[in-house]
């Protein structure tokens, strides 16, 4: 942004010149600094950055022309308003430094009052520029906001589709495994603990979660109170989803040991089809619907504490990588008599 008081370079090769236009200058309101060449013109610029030039073309070292190529190509003072002044007549020239970046032409010997005016034009030009790039910064900061808060609650591959359609086409995927976590008597520890522990120890253990969904390459997909949902081979293709989830189950159950709260956590997993899609206008959630999310929660809601608990069908994914013990066939609502298997050790 401009200073209070503009500051004005000079640049001519005749002292009496530079003299006259400091002291117009000054009594004009405006600070000065001088330069005598093009060269010694570009160093007081890095020096100072001056809000306004006002340059001969006709110099020793460095021409008028030269120093203000110069000018321009550095990003840095490109957006320095630029002001010819010069005793040339030729209009060839005068149009050739407006074409390389000049913002106006002030003919020699100068006019106090044409001086004044383009001057006062060309700061006032300044300020508009100033606060069009302020405001475009501005913006280019907020897109950036939302982009992040896009990633926070999206996965990468919706949010750039989302980008390049302005919509999200929902979709069926095959062979997704859902993992489910829940922990065991959340709700009586709620009730004996501040709402500020409770949110701080839920956070670390979220976390925990999250750090670990990365590491095996599962999508989050939400938390719900005290529940954690996740999926493997949803929008990246994995060679086995269910190892996934349960390599990511057993750390899981871990990272809760850790954290010596006293809470117990199940973990259910189930393999197969699911639709996903964006639902909500006001706030958005990538969610998964379908039998395979269900059945998933309901594995985990039936299975053993401090375990990794699976269907049938995401056990025949890893029986030859892991031992297992059934916890026999309980009746699962909506799904009727459904065998439970506990990966051994991990509870």
């Amino acid at each position: 942004m401009m200073r209070e008081r503009p500051l004005i370079l000079i640049v001519d090769d005749e002292p009496f010149n530079v003299d006259y236009l400091e002291q117009e200058l000054e009594f004009m309101g405006y600070d000065t600094v001088s330069a005598y060449d093009g060269v010694e013109a570009l160093e007081k610029i890095a020096a100072h950055s001056p809000d306004l030039a006002l340059l001969d073309i006709m110099m020793p070292k460095m021409d008028g022309f030269q120093a203000l190529t110069h000018l321009k190509a550095d990003p840095a003072t490109r957006d320095i308003p630029v002001i010819i002044i010069s005793a040339i007549s030729d209009m060839n020239s005068i149009v050739h430094g407006i074409e390389i970046g000049a913002e106006d032409f002030l003919p020699k010997p100068f006019e106090p009052v044409l001086l004044a005016a383009r001057i006062k034009a060309s700061l006032q030009k300044k300020v508009w520029r100033d606060l069009e790039k302020q405001y475009l910064q501005q913006i280019e900061a907020e897109k950036q906001r939302v982009d992040e808060l896009l990633h926070v609650i999206l996965p990468d591959a919706v949010v750039a589709e989302l980008k390049a359609t302005n919509g999200i086409k929902p979709r069926q995927f095959d062979n997704v495994a859902v993992l489910f976590t829940d922990i065991v008597g959340f709700t009586p520890y709620c009730d004996t603990h501040s709402p500020q522990e409770v949110v701080a120890n839920l956070q670390l253990l979220v976390e925990a979660y999250e750090k670990i969904a990365v590491r095996h390459q599962l999508q989050k997909i939400k938390t719900i109170g005290d529940a954690f949902m996740a999926a493997a081979g949803l929008l990246h293709p994995i060679e086995n989803p269910v190892l996934a989830c349960v390599q990511s189950g057993l750390e899981m159950v871990t990272a809760v040991n850790a954290l010596n709260l006293g809470w117990q956590v199940r973990v259910g997993i189930h393999v197969g089809p699911v639709m996903a899609g964006v639902v909500g206008h006001r706030q958005y959630l990538f969610d998964l619907f379908g039998d395979t999310v269900n059945t998933a929660q309901r594995i985990e809601s039936h299975g053993r504490a401090t375990a990794v608990n699976l269907s049938r069908s995401a056990w025949h994914w890893i029986h030859n990588l892991f031992e297992a013990d059934s916890l026999g066939v309980i009746d699962i609502k909506g799904k009727g008599p459904q065998e439970i298997y506990c990966i051994r050790g991990s509870a």
